[in-house]
């Protein structure tokens, strides 16, 4: 099992180091700017997505950096305790994606959903061809005099050669 460990943020303002569990990051902890005097200074989130669902995420604020690292490191054994090997996955998957997406944008290239395609989808999910000889449409189930109501319409595809 991998230990936690935390990096100073290179791009924040103020004092902010984020914590990561292996290769993801699981949270922050960070001096929080802009309260009140008479408040906590420090705060922890405790956390990643996606994987887990947001209301699992946890939060708090401290007195001290060592008072938030230790309400950090209580927070991530409740919360470790609840993942399974595909939410970190997940949240693999999600990073590997992005910077996939970022490394196109910077070369220029087009993302997969804005190439123009001739492949289209019903939302019944049968594949429309632009062109093509397959026809595509909706029908209403007749019984007796009664038409189902639209969201009750089935999709019927022929294929007409």
């Amino acid at each position: 099992m991998p230990e936690l460990t935390r990096r100073r943020s290179t791009d924040a303002r103020e004092e902010c180091w984020h914590v990561y569990y292996g290769d993801v990051q699981i949270g922050t902890i960070t001096i929080r700017s802009g309260n009140p005097h008479d408040e906590d200074p420090w705060e922890w989130h405790c956390g990643f997505y996606p994987g887990p669902h947001p209301g699992e995420h946890q939060d708090g604020t401290a007195a001290s950096f060592d008072g938030a690292r230790s309400g950090f490191e209580a927070a991530w054994k409740v919360f470790l305790a609840k993942r399974t090997e595909a939410d970190i996955q997940a949240w693999r998957g999600q990073q590997d994606w992005t910077a996939r997406k970022y490394a196109m944008r910077r070369a220029g290239e087009k993302l997969p959903s804005q190439k123009p395609s001739t492949l289209m989808k019903c939302v019944c999910g049968h594949d429309l061809f632009n062109g093509a000889k397959n026809q595509h449409r909706l029908q209403d189930l007749r019984l007796g005099d009664k038409i189902r109501a639209w969201g009750k319409r089935q999709c019927m595809q022929t294929d007409q050669m």
